[in-house]
């Protein structure tokens, strides 16, 4: 007669060895998304199209890093010589540059990281359609992406996933 333990750790070995018989049966893939990001040309068309809107205000903003480090050297090279009220006056005019220096860098950041979000946001939605459509056609049981801590090439889609995004690039 068999002892509940006995009867216990044979259904659960019994379906171990089922749950690894079926799991065989299922197709995995697994994406980098990381380097789908990277290569993907609609980024490098992202990244073009940032540039150029955000150029000319870069420049600016260098201008006017230049300007205020041309005020502040001369405010140190002839702040010593200067009467009062024009050392007084270079002084304020120093401290406003900073001020709106500084406000204009914090827009500026804050302009760009929203329209790169925005960009990238869009880029991400192409990947993931993407991916979803080639584990469609393939016939993937499931397809992983971040977390995975190794997947041999057999299971590696990611170079599948790079080329449907280039054709569509087109």
């Amino acid at each position: 007669m068999l002892s509940i333990r006995q009867l216990v750790l044979g259904l659960a070995g019994g379906l171990a060895l089922n749950a690894a018989a079926q799991a065989g049966d299922y197709k995995i893939g697994v994406v980098q998304a990381v380097r789908v990001l990277e290569a993907a040309p609609q980024a490098e068309v992202a990244k073009k199209k940032l540039e150029t809107e955000f150029s000319a205000r870069d420049k600016q903003l260098l201008a006017d890093q230049k300007a205020l480090k041309t005020m502040e050297d001369r405010m140190a090279k002839d702040g010593a010589i200067m009467s009062e009220t024009e050392r007084s006056r270079l002084e304020r005019e120093v401290l406003n540059k900073r001020r709106d220096l500084k406000r204009t860098s914090d827009e500026f950041r804050e302009d760009v990281n929203f329209r790169r979000n925005e960009e990238f946001g869009k880029i991400q939605k192409l990947i993931v359609e993407a991916i979803q459509q080639l584990a469609a056609e393939q016939k993937f049981d499931i397809v992983l992406g971040e977390g995975v801590i190794f997947a041999s090439k057999a299971v590696d889609v990611t170079d599948q996933v790079i080329e449907r995004l280039k054709k569509g690039a087109h």
